[in-house]
C-alpha cells in the first residue's frame, strides 16, 4: 500500500471511527486496531467492537493498493497531532510508514486478514430519512433508554411503524420518550442498541441531506454520505408501552416550557438529598403550576408559574427526569397531564404532534 492523503481528512475520519476501537472492554486484541485499506482509489477506515462497526471512506491519491490494521489510539492521536498538509503512507512488511516534510514515523501493524467482518445484510426493509430529522429525533428519544445491561430489551431504541408512521421510542421503566419520525407505508419493527444510536449521533455529518437505513432480521445499516454504521439488533420483544400512556387526564395544565424548566431547576437544588424528588401541584383556583422541595438539612423551596389549568392535583417526580423531558421537547409551550399521585405523568405539546414524554411518579 502506498498513497497520499491530507492530514485534515485522515484525522477527521479517525476521530469518527477510532472511538469504537478504543473502548476498554474489547474482548480481542485485534479490536483495539483500526483497519486501513484502499478501495477503488479511496482510503477506507473501519473499526468494530463486534456489536457496532463504523466505516468511513475519504479521498486519497493511491499509488499501490493494500490493507493493514494499526493500533487505533496511537494512530488517531498521532495523526491529530501532525500539522495540516499532505501525508505519505506506505506499507512495508506489516509496518505503516507515515511521513511529511518534517515528521516520519513507523507504526507496527497486524495483517488485515485477522480483522473481523460483519455478515452481509440480507435486505428485508430499507428507507431514507432526512439527516436533520434523524439527528433531532434521536436526540429527543435516546436519552430515555436504560443503561442496565441485565435488562437488555430496555437498552434499545425501538423503531416501529404505527398507522403509516415511523416512531422511535425508548424507556428505562421509570420514564418514556416517543417521537414520530417520518411517514411510511412499510412495516418496520427494529430494536436498535441505544449506544449504537449515540455513536450515530456523534458521527452524523451536518452536510448530508439524507440517511439511508437498511435492515434484516439481525442487523441494521445506517449510511450517511461516506460514513457507514452497522450494528446488531437486540433479539427481544419490546414492551407494549402504548398501554402506559393515558387517553384522558383528570388534571392538565398548559404553560411556557421555559418557566416550567426554571421552577423545576430551582426546586431541584433543594432536592439533592432526596434523590431529586420534587412535588408538582396544579392549582385550578390560582391557575398556577407550583413545584416544591424540602431538604431537611438545608431548607425548602416553592416556585410557581402561571398556566391554563383544568382540574387540580399533585404528583411527586424525579426532577432530573422531568428536566430531561422538558429539554428534549424543545417547544415554547408544553401541556402536562396526570390522573392522581400514582398514575403516569405525561408531557406533550401542541407544537410537536407525535412527541410524548412520560415520567412515572415517586411514592411521596
Amino acid at each position: 500500500m502506498k498513497l497520499q492523503v491530507t492530514q485534515e481528512n485522515l484525522s477527521k475520519a479517525l476521530s469518527n471511527v477510532a472511538k469504537i476501537a478504543m473502548a476498554n472492554r474489547n474482548p480481542l486484541p485485534i479490536l483495539n486496531n483500526v483497519l486501513i485499506k484502499t478501495i477503488d482509489g479511496r482510503l477506507s477506515l473501519s473499526a468494530t467492537n463486534l456489536e457496532i462497526a463504523i466505516t468511513e471512506k475519504i479521498g486519497s491519491k493511491v499509488k499501490e493498493e493494500g490493507a493493514i490494521t494499526v493500533p487505533a489510539r496511537l494512530m488517531q492521536e498521532y495523526i491529530s497531532s501532525l500539522p495540516g498538509g499532505v501525508l505519505d503512507l506506505e506499507l512495508t512488511d506489516n509496518k505503516l510508514h507515515i511521513s511529511t516534510d518534517q515528521y516520519s514515523s513507523t507504526i507496527n501493524g497486524v495483517v488485515a486478514d485477522e480483522f473481523p467482518s460483519f455478515p452481509e445484510l440480507a435486505e428485508s426493509v430499507s428507507w431514507n430519512i432526512p439527516s436533520k430529522e434523524c439527528k433531532k429525533g434521536l436526540h429527543q428519544v435516546v436519552f430515555a433508554a436504560s443503561n442496565d445491561e441485565s435488562r437488555p430489551v430496555l437498552t434499545g431504541l425501538y423503531l416501529h411503524t404505527v398507522n403509516g408512521a415511523l416512531f422511535a421510542a425508548a424507556t428505562d421503566s421509570y420514564r418514556l420518550a416517543e417521537k414520530k419520525l417520518i411517514k411510511t407505508s412499510q412495516e418496520i419493527s427494529l430494536l436498535v442498541p441505544a449506544d449504537a444510536m449515540q455513536e450515530l449521533l456523534r458521527i452524523l455529518p451536518d452536510t448530508i441531506d439524507n440517511v439511508s437505513v437498511t435492515a434484516d432480521a439481525q442487523q441494521v445499516l445506517f449510511k450517511a454520505g461516506d460514513i457507514e454504521l452497522v450494528t446488531r439488533l437486540i433479539d427481544a420483544t419490546y414492551p407494549d408501552y402504548k398501554k402506559l400512556i393515558p387517553r384522558t387526564y383528570s388534571t392538565t395544565a398548559t404553560l411556557a416550557r421555559d418557566e416550567l424548566v426554571s421552577i423545576t431547576k430551582v426546586s431541584s437544588l433543594f432536592a439533592r438529598e432526596s434523590a431529586g424528588s420534587v412535588t408538582l401541584k396544579v392549582d385550578d383556583e390560582e391557575k398556577v403550576v407550583s413545584i416544591t422541595s424540602i431538604a431537611s438539612q438545608l431548607g425548602e423551596n416553592s416556585s410557581k408559574a402561571p398556566a391554563h389549568v383544568e382540574g387540580a392535583g399533585e404528583v411527586t417526580l424525579n426532577s432530573r427526569y422531568l428536566l430531561d423531558a422538558l429539554n428534549a421537547i424543545g417547544t415554547k409551550e408544553v401541556t402536562i397531564g396526570f390522573n392522581g399521585k400514582l398514575e403516569p405523568f405525561v408531557i406533550t405539546s401542541a407544537e410537536a404532534a407525535g412527541q410524548t414524554y412520560l415520567v412515572m411518579p415517586l411514592k411521596s
